[in-house]
C-alpha cells in the first residue's frame, strides 16, 4: 500500500470516529432532555445548548474532511459509499440533536406537577422508544446492517401510536391548555426524532452495498 493510500485510510478512520462521536452525543443528550422535562430541570438546557455548538463544529469538520477526500482521492466502491453516506446522515444527526434541544427548552416552563400521570408515562415511554431507535440506528451504522431499517420501521409504528395516544390525552383536558400546547410540541419532537433514526437506517442500506438508499422522511 502506498503512503498516499495509507493516509487516505487513516482519514477514513478519523471520519468514522467523528460520526460515532455524533451518534453518542445525540443519544446522551436525548436522555438528558427527557430527564429534564420529567424532573423539572431547566438547567439542562445550558448543557444541551453547549453540546449543540460542539455538534455544529464536528458537522463542519466532517463536511470539510469528506469533501476534501472526494476531490483529492476520487474514491470508488466502498470508500465512495462511505463518504457519500456520511454526507447524507450528517443532516439527520444534526436535526435529531436540535430536537433534543427543543425538548430541553420545554423543561424551562413545564413543571412536573403540570403533567397528568398518564402524560408523564407517555412522555417517558416516548423518550425510551426514541433512545432505543437511536441506539439501533447507531448499531446499524457500526455493523453495516442493511436489515435494521425494517426493524426500525416497526419501532417507528410504536412511536406513532404513542404520539397519537399523547395527543388524545392532551385533548381530553387532563392538563391545562398552555401545558397541552407545549406538550403537543414535545410529542412532535419525539416523533420527528424517530424519523431521523429511520432515515439513517435506510442510508445504511446504501452503505452496506445495496443500490437503493430507501426513503427519507
Amino acid at each position: 500500500m502506498t503512503e498516499l493510500r495509507k493516509e487516505f485510510h487513516q482519514e477514513l478512520r478519523a471520519i468514522e470516529c467523528k460520526v460515532v462521536e455524533l451518534f453518542a452525543l445525540v443519544g446522551e443528550d436525548l436522555g438528558v432532555a427527557t430527564g429534564a422535562l420529567l424532573n423539572c430541570d431547566p438547567g439542562a438546557l445550558k448543557v444541551v445548548a453547549e453540546r449543540q455548538a460542539s455538534i455544529e463544529d464536528i458537522y463542519g469538520e466532517l463536511e470539510v474532511l469528506v469533501n476534501r477526500e472526494l476531490v483529492l482521492q476520487a474514491p470508488v466502491a466502498n470508500d465512495l459509499r462511505l463518504l457519500l453516506s456520511v454526507l447524507r446522515i450528517l443532516p439527520d444527526q444534526d436535526r435529531a440533536h436540535r430536537l433534543t434541544l427543543h425538548i430541553a427548552e420545554q423543561a424551562t416552563h413545564v413543571l412536573g406537577d403540570d403533567l397528568s400521570p398518564r402524560t408523564r408515562g407517555l412522555v417517558q415511554t416516548m423518550g425510551e422508544t426514541a433512545a432505543d431507535m437511536w441506539d439501533k440506528a447507531a448499531s446499524a451504522w457500526y455493523q453495516r446492517d442493511r436489515n435494521a431499517a425494517h426493524a426500525l420501521e416497526e419501532r417507528d409504528d410504536d412511536m406513532d401510536s404513542l404520539y397519537s395516544a399523547l395527543l388524545a390525552e392532551l385533548a381530553s383536558g387532563a392538563v391545562r391548555l398552555p401545558v397541552a400546547m407545549d406538550m403537543t410540541l414535545v410529542a412532535r419532537y419525539y416523533e420527528r426524532f424517530a424519523d431521523h433514526a429511520v432515515n439513517i437506517a435506510h442510508r445504511v442500506v446504501y452503505l452496506a452495498g445495496h443500490e437503493s438508499a430507501g426513503r427519507s422522511r
